[in-house]
């Protein structure tokens, strides 16, 4: 397997600004082409996730690319200097776009066909995909061997009466395996992540390097920011036991957008994120990071994450943690669950900045919160920080003296992170609850807030109230400016 990517550019929608280079504020089809060869040539990302999920899908991806910037892909060669990977759907829960799945995996030998009338040798551009909401070897065999099986399999097979075989007829198939990259988003398949990707390679010892995904925005969004940091951690150093046990190689992508609540990985902290999560191979470069940052920090900040050296995981107390992300847990979904009206109504004037649909995740399902839907992360987010109240916060007040040390501990950066959401935080607010405010206070946390961002708040939330809404999309993209994420 070619060299590892440290820095995977997405397209998860939490920018503010808009591209130089987007025909519209909604990036959509030759866009995204365009975004992708940006994020290789001037932002030094080494590899672009592309989404074939809840869009129309362009699976002619690979011929774009070359054809419309030849002299830069001759000198850096897709699929071995730069990675394109796709994000598929997964069939076990996205059942209405299950058959994109297939239609995906068909394309993989076409791009094959034309990088090698590129290059005219041998590259194979795809050789990996990524499997959402993964909970359990069987999704992620399912796709290995659906691809191995039926796609390239079939090739072999003839025509009735002694005819030609079909690699006679429209040519051989390549690659002839791929990889599979399962995406865990939830807490319990993601406490479970190193047993579900050994039960996975059991059959495979022709696999020696395994990439696996850790979400961080679902499951902030699910189970709250501390229990997300807690089971990254615990899944990380769970895969590195793996690793040594099997004498596989682990390299762990972990999926971060620039708000602390979904990460807070951005072009000003990757120093500090990067030695939080050492074992981390590669970091997602979500939207925000890549344009709402000036170009020179963007480029130097992935230079500086594809420079560093990979570390091993901390360990966990898993006895500790476990108890603690229950609780903790618990007490957010049921704040959430009572802020959801305010979230919903001042979720729809979130500007879009992406013409894809997201899964549905855990609170789109929702069938054992009294049937509550909430908006996706990124809008949650936003909306959240648009009403006084950061995501980060929630459940605060759940955590005990004992449980704030053992956060410290586990999680060094959740200070800076808190203080960085309080400077966006109206302590005055109607979503400012007594118990939230006296922990705070007990806990020592100084509130330094952004005066201008208070006050568009306020605003927002007064013209909320009075039903005055025309100008809130513009007020949240003021707001969101000075924070440098959307949500």
């Amino acid at each position: 397997m070619p060299g590892i990517p440290r820095c995977m550019s997405t397209q998860h929608p939490d920018n503010v600004s808009v591209p130089f280079f987007a025909t519209s504020a909604v990036l959509a089809g030759e866009d995204e082409i365009r975004e992708a060869y940006y994020a290789y040539s001037h932002l030094g990302c080494d590899e672009q996730m592309w989404d074939v999920e809840g869009k129309e899908i362009d699976t002619y991806v690979v011929k774009k690319l070359l054809s419309f910037y030849p002299e830069y892909f001759r000198e850096h060669v897709l699929g071995e200097d730069l990675r394109l990977t796709l994000r598929v759907p997964n069939p076990t829960v996205e059942t209405t776009e299950a058959k994109i799945l297939l239609e995906t995996l068909e394309s993989i030998p076409r791009s094959y066909d034309a990088a090698m009338r590129f290059y005219e040798r041998d590259v194979a551009p795809i050789f990996e995909v990524i499997l959402p909401m993964t909970t359990s070897a069987q999704c992620i065999d399912r796709i290995y061997r659906y691809y191995a099986d039926h796609i390239v399999g079939r090739q072999n097979a003839r025509f009735g009466n002694g005819d030609i075989t079909i690699a006679e007829w429209i040519g051989e198939f390549f690659p002839t395996r791929i990889q599979v990259i399962p995406l865990f988003e939830d807490v319990p398949t993601m406490l479970r992540a190193a047993d579900i990707v050994e039960e996975y390679l059991s059959d495979k010892p022709e696999v020696a390097d395994q990439r696996v995904f850790l979400a961080r925005s679902d499951t902030a969004m699910n189970y709250g920011v501390v229990s997300a940091a807690l089971a990254n951690k615990i899944a990380l150093a769970r895969l590195e036991e793996l690793s040594i046990r099997r004498g596989v190689r682990i390299h762990p992508i972990l999926g971060m957008g620039s708000a602390p609540f979904r990460g807070g990985l951005s072009p000003a902290t990757v120093e500090r994120v990067g030695r939080e999560y050492p074992s981390v191979v590669t970091f997602s470069i979500q939207s925000a990071f890549k344009f709402d940052y000036p170009v020179d920090e963007v480029r130097a900040a992935c230079e500086h994450l594809k420079a560093r050296e990979i570390g091993h995981a901390k360990p966990v107390d898993v006895e500790r943690a476990l108890p603690l992300i229950e609780r903790y847990s618990e007490a957010y979904r049921q704040r959430v669950l009572e802020l959801a009206p305010q979230i919903n109504r001042m979720a729809k004037h979130v500007p879009s900045r992406r013409a894809r649909k997201l899964h549905i995740g855990l609170f789109g399902y929702a069938r054992e919160l009294g049937g509550v839907t909430l908006p996706r992360a990124i809008s949650f987010t936003c909306a959240l920080y648009s009403l006084g109240l950061p995501p980060e916060l929630i459940a605060f007040d759940a955590l005990t003296k004992s449980d704030l040390e053992f956060v410290h501990e586990m999680y060094p950066s959740f200070e800076v992170k808190l203080a960085e959401a309080l400077s966006f935080t109206d302590f005055d607010g109607a979503l400012m609850t007594k118990s939230l405010r006296e922990s705070l206070d007990r806990a020592g946390y100084a509130y330094t807030p952004n005066v201008e961002h208070l006050e568009i708040t306020r605003r927002m939330r007064a013209d909320l109230d009075r039903g005055e809404t025309t100008q809130l999309a513009d007020l949240v993209t003021r707001a969101a400016l000075l924070r440098r994420f959307l949500g």
